[in-house]
């Protein structure tokens, strides 16, 4: 048992406050929770003005932002694919997703996909400061969760003794059943 509840809140930098409380808001239904603006960092006291915004991502957690108007240009991790870092979140069903999915094209923003990963069915776009969000509705079997979770340990192993790619999960991707 973990001794955490839930996920308080996940922050992020944007550059414009007020631009992604409106993105979030319009393609993803998110309530603007709170603001919080202050003069100095209250962790650290360093003098850095700020704009912390929340945003209601359902259930009790909050994904929130940063503009810091003061500091340099946003940028990204270098040594780090693009793909990696992004920001997943939970929707209903596969209406939800499409529904999404043609709202934000239909105002030319690029998604990439549906795409299977056998137990969920995502797309991936970006928010207006380029920070990559996917959208997932679940579709695996409680067996199929049983098998992973069963593997995990394993896995884990492995990838620290060798770090090569472990297969035991090849059927999430396969194109033959992603039922199994």
């Amino acid at each position: 048992m973990s001794i955490i509840d839930r996920i308080h809140h996940v922050a992020y930098r944007c550059m414009d406050a007020k631009k992604t409380v409106e993105f979030y808001q319009k393609y993803l239904e998110m309530g603007f929770v709170l603001a919080i603006s202050e003069d100095k960092v209250p962790s650290t006291g360093e003098p850095d003005p700020y704009m912390h915004i929340f945003l209601d991502a359902g259930q009790g957690n909050v994904l929130a932002f940063f503009e810091l108007p003061n500091s340099p240009q946003m940028g990204w991790d270098s040594n780090t694919p693009d793909w990696v870092q992004h920001i997943a979140l939970k929707v209903r069903d596969e209406g939800v997703l499409m529904k999404v999915k043609a709202s934000l094209e239909s105002d030319g923003i690029n998604v990439i996909g549906p795409t299977d990963h056998g137990i969920f069915i995502s797309i991936y776009f970006r928010d207006p400061d380029g920070h990559r969000i996917e959208l997932a509705y679940d579709v695996g079997t409680a067996e199929q969760m049983k098998k992973l979770n069963d593997v995990a340990p394993q896995m884990l192993e492995e990838w620290a003794r060798t770090k090569s790619v472990q297969k035991h999960t090849a059927w999430l991707h396969s194109k033959q059943s992603t039922k199994d």
